[in-house]
Parts: C-alpha cells; sequence; structure tokens
C-alpha cells in the first residue's frame, strides 16, 4: 500500500481539505477553510501545517478565540449546515475561550470542528505555559471541559489515530440527527510527529448528508393523529431549513389548510406574507399563531426541540396532542409527544401523499409506505376544519397589519426615544427595495422584537442565535454569515451591552473585506434584564448603567462610533429615526463595515403577542413587590401544563 509521511498536523489539514459535498449540481469542500489564532500550543505544527496548505485551505486570522468560533458557526447555520469551517487556538485561555462557543453549538446542533492545542503527551517539560494541573488526575487538561458540551470530542495521542477519528468526526458533523461540534485535542508534540500514512486517506471524498425515512408504522401513526384533527397548527423548528424543507412545508399547509407557526431557529420556513404564516410562537410570539396554539386540538412540531420559549414553559397549548417530527430521536419524545423520527422533508412529503390518498414519490422507503396496508383506509381528501383555516387566514392578516402599525414611522414627543420596535421599521424600510437581506442577532431585547416584527421573504434570511441566547455572537456571527452569503447585505442589530461583550470581529470583518451593516440600539444598559429583574418584584439593581455602583468618576462616558472607527469601520451616532434611515442609505453604499449608533428607550417593548414564561420569584422577602410578584407566579404555576 502506497504512503505519505506527514506529521499529524498535515495529516490532518490535508485530509480536511479533501473532503467536498454537493450543492446545487456543483461539487464544494466541506471545510472551507480554518479560522486561527496561534500561541505557543499550535504554531509550530498546526500552523505550518495550514501555511502549507493555505492556498487551497484558506486560514483566518482573528481577533478573539470565542468570537471566531462564532463566526465558524454562524457560517455552517447559513450553510443550512452543508458546509463548515474550522477553529484552531492555543492551549490555555484560547482553548477555554471556545468553550462557551462549544456549547452555543451544542444547543443549536450547529457543527464546528474545534482544534485547541493540548499539553505534551510526553509530560516531559511539565507543567508547561498555560497548562491546567489536577493532583486527582495527571490526564486532565483544560480541553476536558470540552467533553460535556462536544458531540464528539478526542485527543489524539498518537499520529495514527487521526485514522480513526477524522472519518469519525466528519460524520457526527454531517449527521442530521447528532450534528453539532466535534472536539479534537491535539497535544503540541504530537502535532509535529511523523507517521507514513496510506495516501488514499486524502483521496478527495464526497460527503452526502443522510436523509432518513421513518419507520412505517410511525408513519401511519402520525398520518392517523392528523387525519384526526380538526383545528390542527404546525410550529416550525430550525429542522426545516437544515433539511430543505421549506417547500414541502410549504405544499402541507397549502393542500391540508394548516396554519404555520415558527420558532426562533425556524422563521423564514415560510414568506411573511403568506396567507397561512401566523408568525411567531410562544414566549416571543404573534398574537396570531399563540391565540390559534391555544385553541389547537393537534400541535404538529416539526424540528424543534420546543425549549421554554416555544411553548410557554410547557402552558401555551396543554390541550393539544402534540406530534413531534424530528430527526433527532430524543428531540422527537419531549413533552410526552406523539414521535415521527424522521428528517423534515421526508416527512412532510410522505405525509402529503399518505394523507393525499396519493402514491409518495420521495424518498427511499416511498413505495412501501404508499403502497402499505392501512395507509389508503386513513387517506383521501383530509384537510383542517375550513373554518378554522378561514380563522388563521385572518388572524394571519390582522397580524401582518399590526407589524406594519407597529414598525411604521411616527412623530415622538419631544425628547421621547425611540423603541426597537422603531428601529427594526426603519431597518426593514431600507431594505424594501430588494428584500434580500440577512439580520443577525442573538440575545437581549431585541429577539422578541425580531422574531415577532422583522419581515423575511427567503429561506435564511433572519439568522438568530436564540437557543444559547449568547450575548456577544451578533457581530462575529454577521461575519460568518457575510462570508457564507457574500452576495446578501447582511444586517447585525445588536445592543449596547451585547457589543461591549464582544466586538473585536468588527476589525476581522475589515480586514477580511466582509462588509456588515451593524446597526447599535443603546439604551445605556441590559434594558432586557433590568425589566425581567422588576417583573419579579427586583428594584432595578446593576443592570442599567445608572443603577450600578460606581467609582469617583461616575459612569463612563462611552463612544460606540468612534470606538468603531477605531477598529477601521465607518461609523457614525444618529439623533433620531430620520437620521437613522438617511445613515442606512450611506451604510448600503459604503465600501466596508459601516456602524450606526441610535439612542433607545429601554422601558418600551411591543405588548402585542407573547405569553408566560416561567422565572422563578423569591419565596421570602422583605420588598412587597417581590411578595406580590411571587403570588402571580405561584397563580400562574396552578394553571395547567402539558
Amino acid at each position: 500500500m502506497p504512503t505519505i509521511r506527514l506529521t499529524m498536523a498535515q495529516a490532518l489539514v490535508k485530509y480536511l481539505a479533501a473532503q467536498r459535498i454537493e450543492i446545487d449540481g456543483e461539487r464544494v469542500p466541506l471545510v472551507n477553510g480554518c479560522f486561527a489564532i496561534f500561541g505557543h500550543g499550535n504554531v509550530a505544527g498546526i500552523g505550518e501545517a495550514l501555511y502549507e496548505c493555505r492556498d487551497s485551505f484558506p486560514t483566518y486570522r482573528a481577533h478573539n478565540e470565542q468570537g471566531m468560533a462564532h463566526a465558524a458557526i454562524a457560517y455552517a447555520k447559513a450553510h443550512f449546515r452543508r458546509r463548515l469551517m474550522a477553529v484552531t487556538t492555543s492551549i490555555g485561555p484560547g482553548a477555554t475561550n471556545l468553550v462557551t462557543a462549544a456549547a452555543l453549538a451544542h444547543v443549536n446542533r450547529l457543527p464546528v470542528l474545534l482544534l485547541p492545542g493540548d499539553v505534551f503527551v510526553s509530560r516531559a517539560p511539565d507543567p508547561v505555559l498555560q497548562q491546567v494541573e489536577s493532583d486527582a488526575d495527571g490526564s486532565l487538561s483544560a480541553n476536558d471541559c470540552f467533553k460535556p458540551v462536544s458531540r464528539y470530542f478526542d485527543r489524539i495521542v498518537r499520529p495514527e489515530q487521526l485514522l480513526a477519528a477524522l472519518p469519525k468526526a466528519i460524520a457526527i458533523l454531517t449527521d442530521p440527527a447528532q450534528c453539532g461540534p466535534v472536539t479534537l485535542a491535539l497535544p503540541q508534540d504530537v502535532q509535529t510527529e511523523a507517521y507514513d500514512y496510506p495516501t488514499g486517506f486524502f483521496e478527495e471524498s464526497l460527503i452526502r448528508i443522510r436523509v432518513q425515512p421513518a419507520a412505517r408504522d410511525e408513519l401511519i401513526d402520525a398520518a392517523q393523529a392528523i387525519r384526526q384533527a380538526k383545528r390542527p397548527i404546525v410550529i416550525s423548528g430550525g429542522g426545516v431549513l437544515y433539511a430543505r424543507a421549506t417547500e414541502a412545508l410549504r405544499t402541507f399547509a397549502e393542500t391540508f389548510g394548516v396554519p404555520v407557526c415558527e420558532t426562533q431557529a425556524g422563521k423564514s420556513a415560510l414568506p411573511w406574507d403568506h396567507p397561512l404564516q401566523v408568525g411567531p410562537v410562544g414566549v416571543t410570539g404573534s398574537a396570531a399563531a399563540n391565540e390559534l396554539a391555544r385553541e389547537a386540538d393537534l400541535v404538529v412540531a416539526v424540528g424543534t426541540r420546543l425549549q421554554d420559549f416555544t411553548t410557554g414553559s410547557h402552558s401555551l397549548f396543554p390541550q393539544a396532542k402534540l406530534l413531534s417530527i424530528n430527526v433527532n430521536g430524543l428531540d422527537a419524545i419531549k413533552q410526552r409527544g406523539q414521535a415521527l423520527v424522521a428528517d423534515a422533508r421526508w416527512s412532510l412529503v410522505a405525509l402529503t401523499g399518505t394523507l393525499s390518498g396519493e402514491p409518495v414519490d420521495d424518498g427511499p422507503d416511498d413505495a412501501l409506505i404508499s403502497g402499505r396496508k392501512g395507509a389508503r383506509d386513513i387517506a383521501g381528501g383530509w384537510r383542517a376544519d375550513t373554518r378554522w383555516t378561514q380563522r388563521a387566514r385572518q388572524l394571519a392578516h390582522a397580524w401582518r397589519e399590526t407589524v406594519h402599525a407597529v414598525t411604521s414611522p411616527r412623530e415622538l414627543p419631544r425628547g421621547k426615544l425611540p423603541y426597537d420596535a422603531e428601529v427594526i421599521g426603519a431597518v426593514q424600510r431600507s431594505a424594501d427595495s430588494t428584500g434580500e437581506d440577512i439580520v443577525v442577532c442573538a440575545a437581549g431585547t431585541l429577539p422578541a422584537e425580531l422574531h415577532k416584527l422583522w419581515r423575511t421573504g427567503f429561506p435564511g434570511g433572519y439568522h438568530m442565535e436564540y437557543g444559547y441566547s449568547c450575548m456577544g455572537y451578533e457581530v462575529a456571527g454577521g461575519l460568518g454569515v457575510k462570508m457564507a452569503r457574500p452576495d446578501k447585505e447582511v444586517i447585525v442589530m445588536v445592543g449596547d451591552g451585547s457589543y461591549l461583550m464582544m466586538n473585536s470581529e468588527l476589525a476581522t470583518s475589515v480586514m477580511l473585506g466582509q462588509k456588515l451593516i451593524v446597526v447599535i440600539l443603546d439604551n445605556r444598559g441590559y434594558g432586557c434584564i433590568n425589566r425581567l429583574q422588576q417583573n419579579c418584584g427586583g428594584a432595578p439593581f446593576n443592570n442599567m448603567l445608572k443603577d450600578c455602583l460606581t467609582g469617583s468618576q461616575g459612569l463612563p462616558d462611552i463612544d460606540f462610533a468612534r470606538h468603531a472607527q477605531s477598529l477601521g469601520a465607518i461609523a457614525e451616532r444618529v439623533p433620531n429615526i430620520a437620521g437613522l434611515e438617511e445613515a442606512l442609505v450611506r451604510a448600503r453604499a459604503a465600501d466596508r463595515s459601516y456602524v450606526v449608533v441610535i439612542n433607545t428607550d429601554d422601558t418600551r417593548t411591543t405588548a402585542e403577542g407573547g405569553c408566560w414564561w416561567e422565572v422563578a420569584v423569591p419565596e421570602v422577602s422583605e420588598r412587597p413587590q417581590v411578595k406580590a410578584a411571587r403570588e402571580a407566579y405561584e397563580a400562574a404555576l396552578r394553571v395547567p401544563r402539558s
């Protein structure tokens, strides 16, 4: 067998560069390069290997390890999990800076390959710089922190272990059910050690995303559950987008008159103006979606893990039967739902055919499904109750009218600041000429407002990281989205608190020529949590800057525009909504990242929509506000939950 002698790091990069995936008939790299911040634990080994392949496997220099991992994660999400990036860091803080990003990817089921350096396997120079030592276990390093937040973890202690570890890593990264972060810890001495690898290991390999069909009995049971329903509603989750099931969802909804609502991850699966698109569901949901969810007799949850914001902490639809379609079996059985464990697109196509009494022509087991005894017995012209469908259309139209009213320009009283919805309206109007912008956000007040109010007409036009609600994702995530979708205008909307947490990849966007439009909404603190604090009976404390402990110099006078300019972006602060709209024209015409800062009201939010969310309130307190909030909390707990 022919072999080639390579260091472990060279073999790693060469293998990654050989992986291909077919998208729209074109073979493209599965792993589109590596974000890297070098240190003593990776510069000599993997750094040299990346240099050798820099023309075919690009390396992107970033400014913060967590930020570059967020960018890599956003890149994968923008590609609907069909392409991804690697990330490499040194041994100590560089590695542990990736842990938050790994947790984010794990929660959101998004692929990223993490390649942190590790301490010497030989242990000859131990303890090395940045080494975390354990008195109880000599084999531990800081990288063991990745184990609970990785879908697959391995420590490569011999060069030949790559022969087993890399195929496993790629399999997890491209598995719809197990998709998530993979961590390969790379001891710095092993990175530089050589081995005679078989040349066939590095031949170009075409990766195919597995489409998982359902068990036939589960499909028949799912069809029976739907046929028994008169008032069904679909909750569209991120799995609809990842499975490329948007057209199958549209066909299902239109064929049977079923209204569709959406999670944060599933928003954009149906265009905002589709007659059966009733908007977001749950705590940040529309009045239309939540009203229908409370009255539905069947909830068909497609590709969602049903987190508490979606279900109103399990209070939103306790009266309904739940059918969960999910490629991940554990997600499918949540909330005691009836499970259909299968790919979202395959399931929707199969159910459409079965319920219509027509042969299913998509999927590996279709002939068996459509022809199985019993399938025809439950088929033949089923539709949702026509009154239910008509009511859904009316509520959807009314919600669209509400969105228009809330986001339309208006004269504010002198001295009154705009709030998030009015800013969103201005940004939306600036996009109406094309309708092709991608909005990026992550945490704070904005996710609720954007979930309700942002209008997008194409899959992926809404990019929200809300599974982990990670402050600081926004700018870095915007960079990853722009790298994945360079043909789109990427608009990052971020609060001042989140911007302060992590903004360094704004400089990376300038360095790489990946233009972003960043709108900073400055409400001078953590306005979202300040309101939550008071809703729970708490006094305003440690959230808004004015309510924080300060030194003799008082509050800092933060100039976000000048800060952004110092990172290489063009930036300006505007006084009002009219100024914002004018600035957005300049931003769209600019040749590099452009930041617009506007002061906003921290007290106002969109009252329409929403539902209860469980946040525990102290049982004992001297403050009457807390006691009152506790009484309201206990009353809410007495309401039936699923």
